[in-house]
């Protein structure tokens, strides 16, 4: 289930993320919809990378009852690549929503050998969501 502070204008379709997020988890998640100039502080925070992005993924310590984590999203950047991309805000959300997912789950494209990747088409293809998140994010 997640837990939703929306605090921008863009319109969230909680329906499409949840059965998302039900395919992977039971527990709650915090989805977090910001500001560009908030995801930059939060990136700055606690990444000590001063420079916006579109998806921050903080998983909890695992215990009984706890949330699985939260996500913070970048509205201007669902905005911007959605129209870049051509296609919608709801499947610019999804996209970035399952990459913040699966960082959740334990993926990290960073360090793994295209693990995170194949889970990502999958669920792109399973969804029904534009590839674009694959052909950005190879290489």
């Amino acid at each position: 289930m997640i837990e939703l502070d929306n605090r921008t204008s863009l319109k969230i379709d909680e329906v499409l993320l949840n059965a998302i997020a039900d395919k992977f988890t039971d527990k709650e998640i915090e989805l977090i919809i910001t500001s560009n100039e908030e995801i930059r502080e939060i990136n700055k925070e606690h990444r000590n990378i001063d420079k916006d992005t579109d998806v921050l993924s903080f998983p909890y310590v695992e215990m009984p009852m706890s949330p699985l984590g939260s996500i913070v999203i970048s509205s201007w950047h669902v905005e911007a690549k959605s129209k870049e991309f051509s296609h919608t805000t709801d499947n610019e959300l999804a996209l970035l929503f399952i990459h913040g997912l699966l960082h959740l789950l334990g993926y990290d494209h960073e360090v793994d050998s295209g693990e995170m990747r194949e889970k990502e088409a999958s669920l792109i293809k399973e969804f029904e969501l534009p590839s674009s998140l694959i052909i950005r994010t190879q290489g």
